[in-house]
């Protein structure tokens, strides 16, 4: 996938807090600190890190909700800034949207994983039902490309939008500007996070040759498949795509040699990392939605 490009350094920086800021302006620049520090983290796209960052990312979102709330935005916020506004709502629609397809693609994978994980308990891996389970969580994993990819090319032109909407006008005080520049970089992390939850759900790059799946014939050979070294190697999802591709060529073989006991541990595995994103990305949807909602708000009043 050519346009799944390495994730980009966050574009956020330290914000000068006003003399008349509101309180939790601390905590906010706090926040801003922990999210800083995902970016250079030792690897960014592992599961525990997206997980960790999306719940400081919640955290931010709610100390933001606090900042609008409070009587000095309420009263920095006028009919006559209604283009700051709109500013400060660029591309909440978008990352609402990506968000909501990222969501999706848990949610299908977990229906596939748990299907599996019932075929392989009562039938066995070689079972012919079990052949048609895993071609359709393969045939699913390929369609998630073109959804990645569609949701990667949203995620480049939001970024776009996002920092070149920014055009304060000089009549907007120090708080009202300090107001939208903690929602723009905010926005600018949602979208850094989104872009690696998509790098995350992407399928690892396996040609294929008259032999079947290339990268799976070396693991095999290696005796890798199925060590703990692999697991350090690929995620969850890659895991699980790895030990599916391995048994749909050992099905076409007619090979009875199938870990079992390897390929449930990782259904579980992945089954319990898709709960712990459904619950993070539910908290940060509602965060989303409600920034958005009391944005709206300060020009309806």
């Amino acid at each position: 996938m050519a346009s799944l490009s390495p994730i980009k350094s966050i574009p956020v920086r330290s914000i000068s807090l006003p003399s008349r800021s509101h309180p939790n302006s601390l905590k906010i620049e706090a926040q801003l600190t922990k999210l800083r520090a995902w970016e250079s983290s030792t690897n960014p796209l592992s599961a525990d890190t997206i997980q960790m960052s999306l719940t400081k990312l919640a955290e931010l979102f709610n100390c933001i909700q606090e900042l609008i709330h409070s009587p000095l935005t309420q009263q920095a916020f006028h009919h006559q800034h209604l283009s700051q506004v709109e500013e400060a709502l660029e591309g909440s629609v978008a990352l609402l949207d990506v968000l909501s397809r990222v969501r999706d693609l848990f949610l299908t994978m977990k229906e596939h994983v748990q299907e599996l994980q019932s075929v392989i308990r009562r039938r066995g891996a070689r079972d012919s039902s079990m052949g048609s389970n895993v071609h359709a969580y393969i045939s699913f994993r390929k369609k998630t490309k073109k959804e990645i990819t569609k949701s990667i090319r949203i995620l480049k032109r939001t970024e776009i939008n996002v920092n070149g909407s920014y055009r304060l006008g000089r009549d907007v005080d120090n708080h009202l500007s300090y107001v939208i520049e903690v929602i723009r970089e905010a926005r600018a992390i949602t979208i850094s996070i989104s872009r690696s939850l998509l790098l995350f759900l992407s399928m690892p790059e396996m040609k294929k040759n008259t032999g079947g799946w290339s990268i799976i014939s070396k693991l095999m050979l290696s005796g890798l498949l199925a060590s703990d070294r692999s697991q350090k190697i690929f995620n969850e999802v890659e895991n699980v795509d790895i030990a599916l591709c391995s048994i749909q060529g050992q099905i076409r073989k007619n090979d009875a040699k199938v870990d079992v006991q390897e390929v449930q541990r990782r259904f579980e595995t992945l089954d319990a990392c898709i709960n712990c994103f459904d619950a993070k990305l539910d908290r940060m949807f509602r965060c989303l939605i409600q920034n958005r909602m009391s944005l709206l708000n300060l020009v309806s009043t």
